[in-house]
């Protein structure tokens, strides 16, 4: 199936992509994506905190009915209302919740592009000060030259230093790396 070029430069794919594109593109034309991103983080953090609620989304067992009203019942509840709320009742409408997350995952990023802000995954072996934080985030600034979405995660086994992911690029600077090199080199002799 050939791609459009819309579709081509996209950074999401799939279903969870189109579902998330078309909203994007209705929240553009409707000038709330704001609106809209706030929702999809509401309801995405409502998901994380309630194994009950990501059970219904993700489980065949219920029914569509019994997803939408259930849906329309938590939306309500949490005053979710506007172009998110809309959406994630076509998605219970549809049959789509199970993808739901990867929804939502898929319209930050699309709404991280249109502002120009580029996602760094940066993984240390344990948490930084704020303030080294901080130095982080001003020099993938500088490198990126772009608004940095930074996700930190903490791996102890990495001993020291970091490992930063930015796009298709990757700079392993962690101890572990180091050590092995020189474990390797000093096999080599």
């Amino acid at each position: 199936m050939a791609q459009t070029s819309s579709e081509a430069g996209s950074p999401v794919a799939g279903v969870a992509g189109r579902y998330a594109s078309a909203l994007f593109e209705l929240a553009r034309d409707e000038r709330q994506i704001d609106a809209v991103a706030a929702s999809l983080q509401q309801f995405d953090g409502l998901l994380n905190e309630s194994a009950d609620l990501m059970r219904l989304v993700r489980s065949p067992v219920f029914t569509g009915e019994q997803q939408e009203a259930a849906i329309g019942a938590i939306l309500d509840k949490a005053g979710i209302t506007g172009l998110g709320a809309n959406f994630i009742r076509l998605a219970a409408a549809n049959r789509r919740l199970f993808v739901l997350p990867d929804m939502i995952r898929c319209f930050n990023r699309l709404v991280a592009a249109s502002k120009g802000i580029v996602r760094a995954e940066v993984t240390v072996a344990e948490r930084p000060s704020d303030a080294v934080l901080e130095e982080i985030k001003a020099s993938l600034r500088d490198v990126a030259r772009s608004e940095i979405d930074l996700d930190l995660r903490v791996d102890p086994a990495l001993i020291g230093g970091l490992i930063v992911k930015i796009g298709s690029r990757m700079v392993d600077a962690s101890l572990r790396t180091k050590l092995n090199g020189i474990r390797l080199a000093m096999r080599e002799a």
